[in-house]
């Protein structure tokens, strides 16, 4: 009678080491690629749609008020972006082309990694009351974007060339049609500069309001356009913007931001449908 021969299955432990330290290898080499391929699809897919999606219900708060609303973009003092709904209303306060957050609906908060510049910026960042009213702009320099330079850094420390770079409007009339228009948001009491310690000047507006409100008493989310000296204050409504990494952005030096910044395609706003002209080939 025959026997064949037993053979072993299986791997020895030398193989096994050598299998599992490929998989650690690969899996290391792997992560990077998969994370920028992550990032690039919320940065560029999810934000465009997020954005799309505001734009459209920016346009249906115009119809349903009568009057030019639009969205707000806008980061809060943590360095978040936020799209906030806003609606023209002189009454409120008190400013030809002021605006005020919209009842009921909330800032929308884009995702971490991602940012969104008009690429411009306001050429008067004095500390009297009416550089504030000063809609005059000019496009975003390479100077500007040096965090290291002093002069370029507002009473709060921040860069406020990027401040004011990162807050825009895009607004639209009743009808839905895209405007150009100056715009200057301001808390829904239209106190200027609301100091909540001070009596007359409360605001407890949760969404535009005071730095010293928002930092000393909790109330507010972003500054209010009057406040020159940190990049916020008038200025025209745009058509178009950029979709950055924030993530990577923040590591660069102030060449590299400026060489980065204009690399990337404008994105604009169709204007008579609102909608997302898309860069993208």
């Amino acid at each position: 009678m025959n026997y064949k021969p037993r053979t072993k299955s299986g791997l020895t432990l030398t193989e096994m080491v050598v299998v599992i330290a490929t998989i650690a290898l690969l899996v290391t080499l792997g992560l990077p690629a998969v994370r920028v391929l992550l990032d690039s699809f919320e940065s560029g897919g999810v934000g465009k749609s997020m954005i799309s999606a505001a734009l459209s219900s920016a346009r249906a708060v115009a119809a349903r008020e009568h009057r030019c609303a639009g969205i707000r973009f806008q980061q809060d003092l943590a360095g978040n972006q936020y799209m906030v709904f806003i609606v023209h209303d002189f009454e409120k306060t008190g400013l030809s082309p002021g605006f005020r957050a919209v009842e009921g609906l909330k800032p929308i908060k884009l995702p971490e990694n991602l940012g969104v510049m008009d690429l411009m910026v306001r050429t008067n960042h004095g500390t009297h009351w009416t550089g504030a009213e000063d809609p005059r702009d000019e496009p975003l320099n390479v100077d500007y974007l040096d965090d290291t330079n002093p002069l370029n850094l507002g009473p709060d420390r921040r860069n406020k060339y990027i401040t004011d770079a990162s807050s825009f409007s895009i607004v639209f009339s009743p009808s839905g049609k895209l405007m150009m228009r100056n715009v200057r948001v301001r808390n829904r009491n239209g106190i200027y500069q609301p100091d909540n310690g001070v009596s007359g000047k409360v605001s407890m507006d949760d969404v535009f309001n005071s730095h010293s409100n928002i930092t000393s008493y909790d109330v507010g989310l972003f500054v209010q356009d009057d406040y020159a000296e940190l990049g916020l204050g008038a200025e025209s409504s745009r058509n178009r913007f950029i979709i950055y990494d924030k993530t990577g952005f923040d590591k660069l030096d102030a060449r590299r931001r400026f060489d980065y910044l204009n690399s990337l395609e404008l994105v604009y706003i169709n204007p008579y449908t609102g909608t997302i002209i898309s860069p993208d080939r």
